[in-house]
């Protein structure tokens, strides 16, 4: 019996290979989790895990890594897809078989268990292309995972991007040239060489898309040239290419659960391990203060164990900002890269009017952390720190451009050109 359910567990993919995959399935083509027991999912560049875009490169050997922790000390059986997007984020007219190579989902195998944590979990990791799946076509991509074979079962999905480089990028970050936003705007004016590759129709085919500190939730898309000269195309608007400067970011760090740390008031343990955070106080009012930060990211360590994964703990982490009254009838939220860059109702705190502070309490795993206070705009479900922290244009911000162009013979767009650049680093 032994023997057939491993022979079965090895054809498995092959079958479901067969199948309908679950392609059409109406889920939101976003990073999102969908399971409550999964926290710290990280998809970065295997040989650049620092480096927060999960983009590699067409027909190379490099590699995506994605780790998650899964919060119960049992070990479970997960599976991964890849699903073609448009420049939109929405999915391709093509079938599997027109992108992937090899099998069209994967097996995550690599499971560890933790070690000397109050809070029991495991986590989970996997590397792709591999010999098994490989990447056959450049564009935006989705990861689906999900358990036991079941893509209706799904647990989070994470945005990817594979290039094929044809346009070369260049591009400055100034503050706003309109003179409402001067001080408080951010404009990103870019450039694409296309000399040495055809674009019959650019202002219909060719579309962009940028990003600021690779918070998804404020990224500009579908972006078109306003001109075009001499296989160059041109982006350089006053309005359709601003973004908040915001602040620089505040930050704890919780690498050590036992010695002291930076941002850190009290430590302690009752049912699983604490940390309490200084009081915040908002920054809309006080003057731009150039600081070092990580644009919002963490760096998932620890310094209580040997293994960083493994031995990395929870801790229930305590966050107050003081508030002489409540500062938005929508509500405050903790934001970053711990918050998946969502507004999240894990992430909204709540008005103490006796204590004139909000609070929240939110369970992290050991590391140093970037985040903000934001409100929602009124414009939608998008993050604004004007009463919380304020928006200068000297802020020191990453951008992230990426170039489509739509190939009429499969009726999807591919991404031909990226380029990254930092506020400190400008260049043209």
């Amino acid at each position: 019996m032994q023997k057939l359910l491993l022979y079965l567990l090895f054809l498995w993919p092959f079958i479901v290979q067969s199948q309908d995959l679950g392609i059409d399935d109406p889920i939101v083509y976003t990073n999102q989790i969908l399971d409550p027991n999964v926290e710290t999912v990280i998809l970065t560049k295997l040989s650049e895990p620092s480096d927060p875009v999960p983009l590699i490169n067409l027909q190379s050997k490099e590699q995506l890594q994605l780790t998650f922790d899964i919060l119960k000390p049992t070990h479970e059986f997960f599976q991964y897809t890849l699903i073609h997007c448009n420049s939109k984020w929405e999915p391709s007219a093509m079938n599997q078989n027109e992108y992937l190579g090899g099998m069209y989902q994967g097996n995550i195998t690599d499971i560890k268990s933790s070690t000397n944590t109050y809070q029991k979990y495991a986590s989970y990791k996997c590397v792709f292309p591999n010999t098994d799946l490989s990447i056959t076509r450049s564009g935006n991509y989705i990861l689906k995972v999900y358990r036991n074979f079941d893509q209706e079962d799904l647990i989070l999905v994470r945005r990817l991007m594979v290039i094929d480089s044809k346009v070369i990028v260049t591009a400055q970050v100034n503050s706003a040239t309109d003179v409402r936003y001067r001080f408080s705007k951010q404009e990103v004016d870019f450039w694409v060489d296309y000399k040495n590759y055809f674009i019959p129709n650019p202002f219909i085919d060719v579309k962009a898309t940028v990003i600021q500190n690779y918070n998804l939730s404020t990224s500009i898309a579908n972006l078109k040239p306003n001109f075009v000269n001499n296989g160059q195309l041109v982006y350089n608007y006053e309005e359709g290419n601003l973004f908040c400067g915001g602040n620089e970011y505040r930050y704890f760090d919780i690498r050590s659960l036992r010695f002291f740390s930076m941002n850190v008031a009290d430590k302690y343990i009752d049912s699983m391990k604490n940390a309490v955070l200084k009081p915040d106080m908002t920054r809309a009012h006080l003057a731009y203060y150039n600081q070092f930060d990580y644009n919002g990211r963490r760096a998932i360590q620890n310094k209580d164990g040997l293994k960083i994964v493994e031995d990395g703990d929870y801790a229930l982490v305590h966050f107050f900002l003081k508030a002489d009254h409540e500062i938005s009838p929508n509500g405050i939220y903790i934001f970053g890269e711990l918050s998946d860059w969502q507004m999240k109702e894990k992430f909204r705190m709540n008005y103490d009017v006796s204590k004139g502070m909000y609070y929240k309490a939110i369970k992290l795993k050991q590391s140093h952390y970037n985040y903000e206070y934001v409100t929602p705009s009124d414009i939608g479900n998008v993050p604004e720190h004007t009463f919380t922290e304020g928006d200068h244009f000297e802020t020191e911000n990453d951008y992230d451009v990426f170039i489509y162009h739509k190939n009429q013979q499969y009726n999807c767009d591919e991404l031909i050109g990226y380029l990254h650049i930092n506020t400190n680093t400008n260049k043209k």
